[in-house]
């Protein structure tokens, strides 16, 4: 308490000032890139960062150090590039200067949204209407959601069955829910390798798998040729579900999520 009294009584208020500035740089950094895959990246880079730092001054290892040296330049260099999507979205968000807002889930909204995905998917299912829907969970799919149609519509499944009604021009594609909105509809997902999927299986299949392999989103897909109801999660693909089993699968997902964010917090 002493040495904190002493910086205090040292301090002036332009240090103040500084401190207050470089915080808000950091903050608006790390809020911009919120909702994108850059956030897993950086956790990463900055494990990496961590332990390497801890390895070449705790255990005095020199040429591990020398090559720390040499290379970080090359690594500042290398962010940009690997950054390079979500900087350039982050860019475009401040610009537009709105949609910074992400939404948190609770408890009820994951069981409204369940049930309307759920409903929704059997009624495709029954009128052998094809559909991918993606739900988005900890990984963000903004840069699949830019691929797409702007919705930004409450879920239900009233407008699921609308987006996916055949001879439309959304229904070709993913919808993609974040929160209790279905961001975008005709999105481009990612293809599994033919090899991950089931031979007789079709594109929307793919997506769904290759989707779940890059996030941890829950991909839905109904299948027009037979309205088999199938959900991909971990890049692996459960298939043959009813409305009840779908239900109970996403509202899993959603508690499992809810409660990581409660223990970070």
């Amino acid at each position: 308490m002493s040495d904190i009294l002493w910086v205090l009584s040292h301090s002036q208020l332009r240090d103040l000032v500084d401190i207050l500035l470089v915080t808000m740089v950091f903050w608006g950094l790390f809020y911009l890139v919120k909702g994108t895959r850059a956030v897993p990246l950086m956790r990463g880079i900055l494990v990496l960062v961590i332990a390497v730092v801890l390895a070449s001054n705790f255990l005095s290892l020199s040429a591990f150090s020398w090559l720390i040296r040499n290379t970080l330049p090359a690594l500042l260099v290398a962010v940009p590039v690997i950054f390079q999507p979500e900087l350039r979205r982050a860019l475009e968000r401040l610009g537009r200067g709105g949609g910074l807002i992400s939404f948190s889930s609770t408890e009820t909204t994951a069981m409204e949204v369940s049930r309307h995905i759920a409903r929704a998917s059997r009624l495709l299912a029954d009128r052998r209407h094809g559909a991918l829907i993606v739900v988005e969970r900890e990984t963000g799919l903004q840069e699949y959601v830019d691929t797409g149609v702007p919705i930004d519509g409450e879920v239900t499944s009233e407008l699921l069955l609308t987006i996916f009604q055949p001879n439309t021009v959304l229904h070709d594609g993913a919808a993609i829910i974040r929160g209790d909105k279905i961001a975008a509809a005709a999105c481009i997902l990612p293809l599994a390798e033919t090899s991950r999927v089931r031979r007789g299986l079709g594109l929307r299949h793919r997506a769904a798998v290759g989707i779940t392999e890059q996030s941890d989103a829950v991909a839905m897909v109904v299948s027009e040729e037979n309205g088999v109801i199938s959900v991909a999660r971990h890049g692996r693909l459960v298939r043959d579900l009813d409305e009840s089993r779908l239900r109970e699968m996403l509202r899993s997902s959603y508690k499992r999520q809810l409660s990581g964010q409660v223990h970070r917090k």
